[in-house]
């Protein structure tokens, strides 16, 4: 017998198994050849199967009877199905054995891959296969030969290869940079998600491309070439290779590129490229550049000096052209020196002091600090000092102004306020004794005119009479006039005293207006009185509130044509009273309505000074008012419309009442009165949703902070809580927080009263604890709604 290798016979067979069509001679084969065939098929590394022309098995080498698990006995004569079983890898259905189609067609015959060779003891291999007629010198089929191995290593490697692939291509991906693998003609082989993510393109219009040719030609940069075509194949790599370029969906863009050129026997020459886009790292680095120009321009060309200091060691680092021209020394000088070496503290104790309290605080400030300077100059100097991170070291910062200007001026501004307040007490002084001097010859003077009336006895001397009248009207128009400057200089003094008691604003309203009936007729003037019926009580000193509206009752008249009007009406709101004296006079001038209650301020100024006056009378009313812890202000649209001066005091109780009618109140669970904790930081707010409660029967206690809310809380332990959440100190969640950890607390009632209204809001007042959540400005009919409800 000999063997006849055909080549497409022995090439065709897929799996890589080459088997040669054998030809079997038409004379039998003496032993020694049939021998030959037998130590030759048994010798080889494969696992051969010969069959006859049916299909039995005649031959088994050694190799197949390993895989196969039979022997050559027990296989002989066997279909060769019975013995070489093999089944699909995925699908594990039955695979027709090779040797049927050989034998069929007179074909060589090659598996599909993925096929595995199930052995007689049901173990398994991975295999490579092939099979082949045989035949005889006249071409007449005898039968077919098998040729397969044992894969299962090569399948290993393979997977530890996919593995390793699979392994560095993640890594790939994971990368925040571009990176790209080119083959020997600078096409693209592979590309990381990076890449694809940066640069906007897609895989399959990348990979096989030439590098010029992605994104539209849009890579086709002349320093990139010049770097692939001439720089790598000389030098086999190059690093950090900056190329900047107008990208068209990304804009410009600088790159840094990284490439090595690497040659492999079995993948052939590669180029590993990376590319990390640098553009924003460039920009910032320009920017910190062109800041710290900036910074050293400031810094240098600052008016105050600078030091920078170790802010471990306190020594000094730095100073600007300022600081060292305020020293007297260079930088080089000062440079490694601490602070008391350089005259800015008194000593070495003095400067540890100060670096323990910077460490601690981080910050330290001097209002005056004296620097001595080695002329022997004593500067004072405002000190301010921070620390701050400057790369990897700690350094301290020293702002030093030059304040010896300013503490001149403050000098002296301390010595002109003494003086000031020097002769602001002799003007007083002198105001009081003038008071009083003047009113000793009005005494006289008075009674003169009353001995004048009595000589008269009846006689009609018109001449006598008009200047009687004349007298009497100017002494008593003196006679205010040296009172209100007494009384102006007896509050600025502090020494005059305010008794006060219960008063019936009407009564002294009306006994006024009767005092000042005569300048009133004398003008031919108007006056209308609105009062209310019932008396208003205040707390006032009687005296004083009299010569408060007596005061503003002149002033209208003074400064109210003849035949003109005045209005004096008396309300009470908002638990005040309040007296409004209007007049149809010559009004006040919208830059006079500020300083209308100056001393000696006066709207009249003219040479004639028709009005008179010293400009004492309405500085009197303020401050006498404000003694009785009430207040006035002035309005006026303007010159020729008029003026209204308002008087404002708290409404009090009156004398021996009765108590006031019964008020239905809402009691808490128990049957006792609710007591209510209002909680906000608008003081108005505040006290008008108490006093509102207080109307309607509720005990109530107020709070305008966190802590303070807290605390009365825990001590005073209300039924129901009206929480504001914005609060200084402590916000009302934090409040809420707290309080429901309290076991004490858990039947008080929460209920948020917030400017904040979103359902995130909503629900972070729940979380905290509040039992409603109720936004402003909130609507009180939703308090009391709440204030009824059953506790929980």
């Amino acid at each position: 017998m000999s063997i006849n290798k055909t080549t497409s016979e022995f090439n065709d067979a897929p799996g890589g198994l080459g088997v040669p069509q054998i030809i079997v001679p038409a004379m039998p084969a003496s032993p020694a050849s049939n021998e030959l065939l037998r130590v030759t098929l048994s010798s080889i590394a494969d696992a051969v199967i010969t069959t006859d022309a049916g299909g039995r098995i005649t031959f088994l080498n050694p190799v197949a009877q390993t895989l196969t698990g039979w022997s050559q006995e027990e296989a002989r004569t066997l279909p060769v199905e019975s013995v070489f079983r093999i089944v699909n890898e995925e699908s594990r259905k039955l695979t027709p054995c090779p040797v049927a189609r050989a034998l069929r067609e007179g074909v060589a015959v090659g598996l599909t891959n993925h096929t595995v060779l199930i052995a007689k003891d049901g173990s398994e291999r991975h295999i490579d296969d092939s099979a082949a007629p045989i035949r005889d010198e006249n071409g007449i089929l005898a039968g077919a030969v098998l040729v397969f191995r044992d894969i299962g290593e090569r399948r290993r490697q393979e997977r530890r290869a996919d593995a390793a692939l699979a392994y560095a291509q993640g890594i790939l991906d994971t990368l925040r940079h571009g990176f790209v693998v080119l083959d020997g003609k600078l096409r693209v082989k592979s590309a990381n998600a990076a890449f694809y993510r940066k640069f906007q393109v897609a895989e399959k219009d990348t990979v096989n491309r030439l590098v010029y040719e992605l994104g539209g030609g849009h890579w086709n940069i002349p320093r990139l070439r010049t770097l692939l075509e001439e720089i790598i194949p000389s030098n086999h790599s190059f690093e950090d290779f900056e190329v900047e370029h107008d990208f068209p969906k990304i804009g410009h863009r600088t790159l840094m590129v990284n490439a090595r050129r690497l040659q492999n026997d079995e993948l052939g020459e590669q180029i590993l490229m990376g590319i990390e886009d640098v553009t924003e790292r460039r920009a910032a680095e320009q920017a910190l550049r062109d800041s710290e120009i900036r910074f050293r321009r400031l810094f240098q060309f600052a008016k105050d000096g600078i030091l920078i200091l170790d802010a471990r060691s306190g020594k000094i680092l730095d100073a600007n052209a300022f600081m060292c021209g305020l020293l007297g020394q260079d930088l080089p000088e000062l440079a490694g020196k601490e602070l008391f070496e350089i005259g800015l503290f008194k000593d070495v104790e003095e400067n540890k002091a100060m670096f323990a309290k910077l460490r601690s605080e981080g910050y330290v400030r001097y209002d005056h600090l004296p620097v001595q300077t080695p002329a022997g100059k004593t500067t004072s100097v405002e000190f301010v000092s921070n620390v701050y991170s400057e790369g990897h070291r700690l350094v301290a910062q020293c702002n030093v102004r030059d304040i010896s200007d300013r503490t001149r001026l403050e000098d002296q501004v301390k010595l002109q306020a003494v003086a000031l307040a020097d002769q602001s007490r002799r003007k007083d002084e002198f105001l009081a004794m003038l008071s009083h001097e003047l009113r000793n010859p009005l005494a006289p003077i008075i009674s003169a005119t009353h001995l004048l009336k009595l000589e008269e006895n009846g006689g009609e001397n018109p001449v006598q009479h008009q200047a009687r009248e004349v007298i009497e009207r100017q002494v008593a128009h003196l006679t205010r006039i040296v009172s209100d400057l007494l009384e102006v200089s007896r509050v600025v003094s502090g020494h005059i005293q305010i008794r006060l008691e219960t008063v019936d604003f009407c009564q002294v309203v009306r006994h006024t207006l009767e005092s000042a009936q005569p300048l009133v007729t004398g003008r031919k003037q108007q006056v209308v009185l609105k009062l209310p019926g019932d008396p208003v009580w205040v707390q006032a000193d009687a005296t004083r509130l009299e010569q408060i509206v007596m005061n503003l009752l002149d002033n209208a008249i003074k400064y109210t044509d003849e035949g003109g009007r005045i209005a004096l009406e008396l309300e009470c709101q908002q638990g005040r009273a309040g007296l409004h004296v209007r007049d149809s006079g010559i009004g006040i001038a919208g830059e006079l309505l500020p300083c209308v209650f100056d001393l000696f301020m006066q709207a009249d100024r003219s040479l004639d000074r028709v009005k008179g006056g010293l400009g004492l009378g309405l500085n009197l009313v303020q401050r006498l008012t404000k003694l009785q812890n009430g207040t006035v202000e002035a309005r006026s649209d303007g010159l020729g419309k008029g003026s209204e001066f308002v008087v404002w005091l708290p409404v009090s109780a009156g004398p021996g009442s009765a108590p006031p009618a019964a008020v239905t109140k809402r009691e808490a669970p128990g049957g006792k009165q609710l007591r209510v904790l209002v909680v906000d930081d608008n003081m108005d707010a505040c006290n008008m949703l108490a006093m509102l409660l207080e109307q309607s029967g509720r005990i109530v206690q107020k709070a305008y902070t966190g802590p303070a809310a807290l605390e009365s809380a825990l001590a005073w332990k209300p039924d129901v809580i009206l929480l504001d959440i914005g609060l200084p100190g402590l916000n009302g969640y934090e409040i809420a927080s707290r309080l429901r950890l309290d076991p004490a607390m858990k039947n008080t009632r929460l209920v948020a009263l917030t400017g904040y209204g979103t359902s995130e809001d909503v629900l972070l007042a729940r979380e905290a604890g509040f039992d409603a959540h109720l936004l402003k400005p909130v609507d009180l009919a939703e308090v009391e709604k709440f204030l009824a409800a059953p506790n929980k």
